[in-house]
């Protein structure tokens, strides 16, 4: 459980009209503090990477819904102008058929379409990158946690790193935030391989709504990170 008073100051947070990327930027700059050192040192700089990561993350998916929106509307439109052309020209000759290409295979948007499906694919290989950086952040915090209960023990130091929390309770946010990101991943990649083929207006809208709405993505992520911040002291009580 997160203490109490943490929780106090991320609800006022919470419900600031600034969104976390219009908030100032975790650096370098302002992680020097000389009294802070050992484990709470690596936990701080820690914070801030996750920080960042996540406002990386958020740009990238501006990105790529961009990409992803100028793909549907394109294979909507090249849909729709094959159905018209179905149904207004005249029956040809067999023989003159098997002269004309496919309707998909037909110029028309093709090579605007591939440029946009590289850009959503190049948004989700830097999306890789991202959780991949995350990943040796929590492999650096469990670190920490294994040197701390080497130790102090399974039960940990009694005096708290910062405020309040334990080095379990980091390694718990960490987790939390990984695991959210993992399966985020997840579904960009499969909206990737899908979007650019779907000619169906209606699943065209659920790929756009899934990839903005971010789904795996709650809430409670963007508290869990203000909440590690708050202990941090990268946000002010």
């Amino acid at each position: 459980m997160f203490c109490p008073l943490t929780y106090i100051s991320i609800y006022c947070l919470w419900f600031h009209p600034a969104r976390i990327s219009d908030q100032m930027e975790v650096t370098s700059a302002n992680r020097k503090c000389p009294a802070v050192t050992g484990s709470s040192r690596k936990i701080k700089d820690n914070a801030a990477d996750w920080h960042n990561l996540m406002l990386r993350w958020e740009k990238l998916n501006e990105d790529g819904f961009t990409a992803a929106e100028n793909i549907t509307a394109i294979t909507l439109t090249r849909s729709q102008s094959n159905e018209r052309l179905l149904l207004d020209d005249p029956p040809s000759p067999p023989s003159a058929r098997s002269l004309q290409p496919p309707l998909s295979e037909q110029p028309g948007g093709a090579a605007e379409l591939q440029e946009e499906c590289c850009k959503l694919q190049d948004v989700v290989h830097k999306m890789v990158a991202v959780v991949t950086k995350m990943e040796r952040l929590m492999t650096s915090q469990r670190g920490v946690q294994d040197l701390e209960e080497f130790h102090f023990g399974p039960e940990g130091r009694n005096v708290p790193l910062f405020y309040s929390w334990s080095t379990k309770h980091f390694n718990e946010a960490c987790g939390f935030l990984l695991a959210s990101f993992q399966q985020e991943l997840r579904l960009k990649q499969m909206i990737l391989q899908e979007v650019g083929h779907t000619a169906t207006s209606d699943l065209c809208m659920v790929y756009l709504s899934c990839w903005l709405q971010q789904p795996f993505l709650p809430p409670q992520t963007r508290l869990t990170l203000e909440a590690l911040l708050l202990e941090t002291g990268h946000r002010p009580l």
